[in-house]
C-alpha cells in the first residue's frame, strides 16, 4: 500500500480553511483589539503553528489587515448596491437597514464591526489599516454625496436641502448604529433606530425644519 502524500506544511491541517481562518481570527481581533489578541491565541483558534500562521498571512499585522479588508469590503459593497436605487430615501434606508443587518449576523459568520473597531488599534503596525478603514469611510460618503446631489437635482428632496448635511446625517446614525452593534445592541433595537432616522430623513431638511417652540 503506497505511502499517504506528505503534508508540504506540516503545522497547517490539510482541511486548513483560510476563509474560517481569517473569520477566527477577526472574532478575536474584535473582542480584545490588535494588541490584545497574542500570536499564540490566534494559532490555538485558527488551529495552525505558528511558523504556519506566518507562511499564510505573513505576520499577525498581516492577518489583521487581511481581516478588516475582508469584512470591510462588505459596507463599500451596500453602499454600491444601494446608491443604484431611484427613489433616494430607498437609497438610505438600504444603506442602514443592510448596514445593520450585517453588523449583527451571527458570531459563526460574521465577527462583528472590524470597520469601528479597527481604527482603535493601538499599534504602529497596523496604521496602514487605519489609513484603509479613513479612505473606506470617504470613499463611502463621497458615493453617498454623489447619488444625494442627483436626488437633488432630480427635485427628489426639497429647494435649498443641504445635501452635505443629509450626507453627513446618514453617515453620523451609520457610525452610531456601527458602534452600538459592537456593544451588543439588539439587531431589533437598531433596526428601530435606524428606521426613525429614515423617516427623519424623507420627512425634513435642513431647508424646511423649523426651531422646536417650548
Amino acid at each position: 500500500m503506497p505511502n499517504p502524500r506528505p503534508n508540504p506544511h506540516p503545522g497547517r491541517p490539510r482541511a486548513f480553511d483560510r476563509e474560517q481562518a481569517v473569520l477566527a481570527a477577526a472574532c478575536l481581533f474584535w473582542k480584545s483589539g490588535y494588541s490584545g489578541t497574542s500570536t499564540r491565541a490566534l494559532t490555538h483558534a485558527l488551529g495552525i503553528s505558528t511558523s504556519s500562521l506566518y507562511a499564510a498571512f505573513g505576520s499577525k499585522a498581516g492577518l489583521f489587515e487581511e481581516a478588516v479588508r475582508t469584512y470591510a469590503e462588505r459596507y463599500r459593497e451596500i453602499y454600491r448596491q444601494a446608491v443604484g436605487e431611484r427613489d433616494i430615501h430607498v437609497v438610505v434606508d438600504r444603506i442602514l437597514t443592510r448596514s445593520v443587518q450585517e453588523f449583527t449576523q451571527p458570531a459563526d459568520r460574521h465577527p462583528g464591526c472590524l470597520v469601528t473597531s479597527a481604527v482603535l488599534a493601538d499599534s504602529a503596525e497596523t496604521i496602514d489599516v487605519r489609513t484603509y478603514i479613513a479612505d473606506l469611510h470617504r470613499d463611502n460618503e463621497h458615493t453617498l454625496l454623489t447619488r444625494i446631489q442627483r436626488a437633488a437635482g432630480e427635485g427628489q428632496l426639497p429647494v435649498g436641502a443641504s445635501v452635505s448635511a443629509l450626507t453627513g446625517l446618514v453617515q453620523a446614525v451609520w457610525h452610531g448604529l456601527s458602534v452600538q452593534s459592537n456593544l451588543g445592541v439588539p439587531r431589533d433595537e437598531l433596526l428601530a433606530a435606524a428606521d426613525l432616522a429614515i423617516r427623519q430623513f424623507a420627512g425634513r431638511s435642513s431647508a424646511d425644519a423649523s426651531p422646536e417652540t417650548a
